[in-house]
């Protein structure tokens, strides 16, 4: 059985001012590393084959703390990156509103935002379905631990089970440090999501 486990990093500063971070490289802070830690002890129980990360500081720290209890080796794909937010990126949903008053409308009514240097959701999902597929053809029937992002997950999780763009907009981005557990049993399934320890 094929079962991956893909993971939100931990807890950042920019996460707890709720501010954009996208591509802009934030390593985690203490509480952050914290989980990090709790996090690890469980995801390190499901005994991985394979761990792989964003090279995003914030995602390949979670990911390490895994394999430094495993013994394993952390590799990294920056197409696992978190949706890239451009000109939003350190800023506020308020700072956003008074610059950018009709794309901030828009994405409130989860609409598509058409603005240089933010990513589509349909490409967030391409390049990450791209990075599960080989992340699925080298863990073979075992078991990967994937350590991404809040946005890049859910898409990650939403291309290996084929589901639409309604169907994605139907789960939320997952809480710092908690996990999806998708299997491949005659066909691909959502086991658990949002699954996480106690911080």
């Amino acid at each position: 059985m094929t079962r991956l486990l893909i993971v939100r990093h931990g807890q950042t500063s920019w996460n707890g001012s709720k501010r954009f971070q996208g591509w802009t490289d934030i390593e985690l802070d203490e509480i952050g590393r914290e989980q990090a830690l709790k996090a690890a002890v469980a995801l390190a129980a499901q005994e991985p084959d394979l761990i792989v990360a964003s090279d995003l500081s914030r995602a390949l720290d979670t990911a390490q703390a895994v394999a430094d209890l495993t013994g394993q080796s952390v590799s990294t794909d920056e197409r696992l990156r978190e949706r890239g937010y451009g000109p939003w990126e350190g800023l506020t949903m308020p700072e956003i509103a008074v610059d950018w008053p009709d794309e901030h409308a828009l994405w409130r009514a989860g609409r598509p935002v058409a603005l240089k240097g933010i990513e589509s959701w349909e490409d967030l999902k391409a390049r990450t379905g791209a990075a599960m597929a080989e992340i699925i053809e080298k863990v073979g029937d075992g078991t990967a631990v994937v350590a991404c992002h809040g946005g890049s997950a859910r898409q990650a999780v939403a291309a290996v089970l084929g589901w639409d763009a309604e169907m994605t907009n139907t789960i939320h981005g997952l809480d710092n440090c908690h996990w999806a557990d998708v299997r491949l049993s005659r066909g691909w399934r959502l086991h658990a999501y949002n699954v996480g320890v106690a911080f």
